[in-house]
């Protein structure tokens, strides 16, 4: 990949509504060479899709995110992939990651209530045969995701004190 497409994603990452003009003005390039990047950049799935982080802790409508460590055999031939697959089509998860260490899952999964999430992982996730142990950790509040930082703070107004 090209410089250029690397600062373009880049730009997007950290704004998506950045249009092909602005951008083009940041980097001092001309327009129509980065409409075809982005359009290279996407047909090639690099860019997969342009979303909106959301603060859902000031929404009214809440909903309850759990990350769950799954502990799984590996099938032979498919290794984690067929499981992972199993696994990342139900609707309720929203990620699935395979990790280094005691756990070879990290299944992010949403639901409307705590009872949700508890009921997706016993009758869903875990009787899935692979499957040998599952540890779910309720998220209680996010103070960053994706470089954004959620919370407003203030700044440490105290006078500086060297001994």
């Amino acid at each position: 990949m090209n410089e250029r497409k690397r600062q373009i994603l880049e730009l997007l990452k950290e704004d998506a509504r950045r249009s092909a003009e602005i951008i083009a003005t940041m980097l001092d390039a001309p327009a129509a060479e980065v409409k075809q990047a982005i359009a290279e950049l996407e047909q090639d799935h690099i860019i997969v899709k342009y979303a909106t982080v959301v603060n859902w802790s000031k929404v009214e409508d809440e909903k309850v995110t759990a990350l769950i460590e799954v502990q799984i055999t590996p099938e032979r031939g498919r290794g984690f992939e067929g499981i992972a697959e199993r696994i990342y089509l139900y609707p309720e998860v929203k990620s699935v990651y395979l990790m280094s260490g005691a756990y070879d899952l990290l299944v992010e999964v949403q639901g409307k209530t705590l009872k949700d999430v508890a009921s997706f992982v016993s009758n869903k996730l875990s009787p899935i045969d692979a499957v040998l142990s599952t540890k779910t950790f309720f998220i209680l509040k996010k103070y960053k995701q994706d470089g954004i930082i959620f919370e407003e703070h203030e700044d440490d107004h105290r006078l500086l004190v060297s001994p």
